[in-house]
């Protein structure tokens, strides 16, 4: 009885609610990524917003702007030096580095910082609040807007960069712009898994999505619902159960991806 007065609590209300807002950012731009090949710079943005998140805790500031401050600002470095696939990946690289090694700096100078850091790492989605979640519902919007006016060149450049440049859409442009918003989405997912554990929100439900569809469309519909499941499923198992509300969403959306696998080695047989 006492899971069910749990899940009626105001801060269940509220993570369910931001859980809906995260899994329509994470499901649309989770496709994106898995088509740039861009993987491993999601992963890596979360870890660049993590000196502004501890810089901002050490200035008293909220968590989320230093992080998105952070984020963006990497993503706009990567998105402009790494023009192709091979050069995303050391650009990537280096300002993962130093960004990293620039969070941990801050973390030392601040004792309230490096108690964060837990936090940071593996995320908090029960302690989300209103304000954030006003937040996170302007994003949601704003992204759908600029996804409605550049779908058709990102989707063209994302699929087959070098046909898209011979036809005259700019890929610079188009790295840019994906990576700022990639960095728009990280800001908001992390509150729930963390750093460490994005990519259960980012990556994992799109290519589960890529391997149940067939279209781009409909691969970002079933990449949302996946991860809005991952994430309502995890806040149900942990309040019924002693466990992280994190490790419960990671794992339901690592089962999926399993569960998608065994379907396509059936069918290939």
């Amino acid at each position: 009885p006492e899971w069910l007065d749990t899940l009626s609590a105001p801060f269940m209300t509220n993570a369910f609610i931001a859980g809906l807002c995260i899994a329509l950012a994470a499901g649309v731009m989770g496709y994106f990524t898995i088509a740039r090949r861009s993987t491993f710079a999601a992963h890596a943005l979360a870890h660049i917003g993590l000196p502004g998140a501890t810089g901002a805790v050490l200035l008293g500031l909220p968590v989320s702007l230093g992080m998105g401050v952070f984020a963006l600002g990497g993503a706009l470095v990567i998105g402009a030096l790494g023009q192709r696939v091979s050069e995303r990946e050391i650009a990537t690289g280096t300002v993962l580095a130093f960004a990293t090694g620039l969070g941990l700096f801050f973390a030392r100078l601040s004792s309230s910082a490096s108690s964060q850091m837990q936090s940071i790492l593996f995320g908090s989605v029960l302690t989300i609040t209103t304000g954030q979640i006003v937040g996170f519902a302007i994003f949601d919007v704003l992204l759908l807007v600029v996804l409605a006016v550049i779908y058709r060149p990102l989707l063209f450049s994302s699929l087959d960069e070098q046909v898209a440049q011979a036809k005259g859409v700019p890929i610079g442009v188009m790295n840019v712009a994906f990576m700022a918003i990639m960095a728009g989405v990280i800001t908001i997912a992390v509150p729930a898994v963390g750093t460490l554990l994005i990519f259960a929100l980012v990556i994992t439900p799109a290519a589960t999505a890529n391997i149940l569809t067939g279209t781009p469309f409909k691969s970002m519909v079933v990449s949302g619902l996946l991860c809005l499941a991952a994430i309502w499923g995890g806040l149900v198992v942990s309040a019924m159960f002693p466990a992280p509300p994190s490790f419960i969403i990671v794992t339901i959306s690592t089962l999926f991806w399993i569960v998608a696998k065994i379907i396509e080695s059936a069918r290939r047989r």
